[in-house]
C-alpha cells in the first residue's frame, strides 16, 4: 500500500510539473513586450502559487495542517479549477504548437522559399489562439470560484403542476415539495443552508418528498445538521429514501458490521428528524375518504456501477390495486426500467441522483450538461403516456462544492 501511495505521489507531482511547465511556456510567448520587472512579478506570483499549492495539500493529505474541513474545501475546489483552466488553454497551445509543426514541416520539405514570408499586420492566427485559450480558462475560473461562493447556495424554486389521470378529486391540488441530494458531508456554509431550509418551510406544501443521498458516505456527516432539516414539517408528513451514497459503499470500513451499523444508524437519524423513511415500503395517504399511496423504494439504477439494493415488488405488496401511486427513487434510471408500462398506477415519479452535474446551461429555451449523455432523463419533468417523471437538481453538491448555471433546487409540485 505504501509502494502504491508513493508511485501515486510521483505520477501526479511529474504531471502536475509538466502541465505547469508547459503553460509556463505558453505565458512567456505573450509577454514579449513587458518590462523586465513585470516578467519577474508574473514568474514569481505563478511558480509560488505553485509551490504553495503544493505545499498546502501535502501538509494537509498527511495531517501536518490541521484546518476546518470547509477551509479544505474551498481551496480543494480552487486549486480545482485552476488545474481545469490550465488545462483548457493546453488544448489551444497544442492547437497553436501543432499548427506550427505543421508550418515547418511544409517550409522545411516543401517549399523552396528559404525565409518566411512577411507576417500580415494585426494578431495572427497563432496569438489568437493562444489569447483565446487564456481568456477562455480565466472565465472558467472565474466563473467556478463563483459558483462556489454564490451558485452553491442559489436555492432555486422550480414550480410545476401537472395533471394526472385517476387522481382523486380529493387530492387535487396537493402541493409536493420535493428536495433531493443533500450531500450534508459537503456543506460548508451553515448560515446559507438555513436559508435554504427557510425557504423550504415558507412553501407551505402539504407533503414534501426527499429522494436520497442525504450524505456522502458515512452517517456522521449529518450529524451537525439534523437540527436543521429537523425543521422541514408538512401537515401530511415528510418521507424519504436512500441513495446510492447513503449505504457507504465508497469508503473502506474495518469489518462489514460496520458498514451496516453506519447505514443503521443513517435511518435512525431520518426518523429522529421525524422523516417516514421508505425502504422498499410504502404508505396510503387519506383525505375526505379518498386515497394516494406513496411507494418508496432503495436504490435502484438500471447503469452497472450504481447499485441495485432496491425491490420494487416488495414496496408494492400489500398495496391497493386500484389506489394512484405516487414513487420516490432515487436514481431516474429507474423509471424506464421497471415502471413507465409496467406499473402503470404508478402515475408520477420523483428521483434525483444526477445535480444535473452542477454545470451547465438551465433556462427555458435550453438545456444542457454533460451529464445528458449518460443519462436519458437527466433534469426536471418527463412523461410517457400518463406516466411522469420529474428529476430534482439536488439540493447539496458533492466534490465541486458550488454550482455553474445548474443551481440547487426546491421543487412545487401541484397536482391536478
Amino acid at each position: 500500500m505504501f509502494k502504491q501511495q508513493i508511485t501515486g505521489f510521483i505520477f501526479f507531482t511529474l504531471f502536475f510539473l509538466a502541465l505547469d511547465t508547459y503553460v509556463w511556456q505558453g505565458i512567456k510567448t505573450i509577454t514579449p513586450q513587458w518590462s523586465q520587472r513585470a516578467k519577474s512579478i508574473l514568474k514569481y506570483s505563478y511558480w509560488g502559487y505553485t509551490v504553495f499549492t503544493f505545499v498546502f495539500f501535502l501538509l494537509v493529505r498527511f495531517q501536518f495542517l490541521p484546518l476546518p474541513t470547509s477551509m479544505v474545501k474551498i481551496m480543494s475546489a480552487i486549486a480545482f479549477a485552476v488545474v481545469i483552466a490550465k488545462l483548457i488553454w493546453v488544448i489551444f497551445l497544442l492547437l497553436d504548437d501543432i499548427i506550427r509543426l505543421g508550418r515547418w514541416i511544409q517550409q522545411y520539405f516543401f517549399s523552396d522559399v528559404e525565409t518566411a514570408p512577411d507576417r500580415p499586420s494585426g494578431i495572427s492566427r497563432l496569438k489568437f489562439l493562444q489569447y483565446t485559450g487564456l481568456v477562455v480558462g480565466a472565465a472558467f475560473v472565474g466563473t467556478a470560484i463563483w459558483g462556489i461562493f454564490k451558485g452553491a447556495h442559489n436555492y432555486t424554486i422550480h414550480r410545476k403542476k401537472i395533471k394526472l389521470v385517476g387522481l382523486p378529486n380529493a387530492f387535487k391540488g396537493l402541493k409536493i415539495l420535493q428536495i433531493s441530494d443533500i450531500h450534508s458531508g459537503s456543506f460548508w456554509d451553515r448560515e446559507a443552508v438555513a436559508e435554504g431550509i427557510k425557504l423550504i418551510n415558507e412553501q407551505q406544501a402539504d407533503v414534501v418528498f426527499f429522494t436520497g443521498d442525504i450524505v456522502n458516505n458515512r452517517s456522521e456527516e449529518l450529524l451537525p445538521w439534523m437540527d436543521l432539516f429537523a425543521q422541514i414539517k408538512a401537515p401530511m408528513g415528510v418521507f424519504s429514501t436512500l441513495g446510492n451514497h447513503d449505504y457507504g459503499d465508497y469508503v473502506p470500513w474495518p469489518s462489514a458490521a460496520a458498514k451496516k451499523k453506519n447505514l443503521e444508524d443513517l435511518i435512525s437519524y431520518h426518523k429522529q428528524m421525524g422523516w417516514d423513511i421508505l425502504n422498499d415500503e410504502h404508505r396510503v395517504l387519506e383525505k375526505d375518504g379518498q386515497k394516494l399511496t406513496i411507494v418508496g423504494v432503495q436504490n435502484w439504477s438500471a447503469k452497472a456501477r450504481f447499485p441495485k439494493y432496491g425491490n420494487l415488488e416488495k414496496a408494492l405488496e400489500g398495496a391497493p390495486k386500484d389506489i394512484l401511486k405516487l414513487l420516490l427513487s432515487h436514481d431516474p434510471s429507474h423509471w424506464r426500467e421497471e415502471v413507465v408500462g409496467k406499473q402503470t398506477d404508478i402515475a408520477l415519479t420523483f428521483a434525483g441522483h444526477t445535480h444535473g452535474m452542477q454545470f451547465g446551461i438551465d433556462s427555458k429555451f435550453y438545456r444542457w450538461s454533460p451529464v445528458k449523455y449518460v443519462y436519458k432523463e437527466w433534469l426536471d419533468l418527463y412523461t410517457v403516456k400518463d406516466q411522469h417523471l420529474y428529476v430534482n437538481r439536488g439540493f447539496g453538491y458533492l466534490g465541486y462544492p458550488g454550482r455553474m448555471g445548474i443551481y440547487p433546487e426546491i421543487t412545487v409540485i401541484t397536482l391536478a
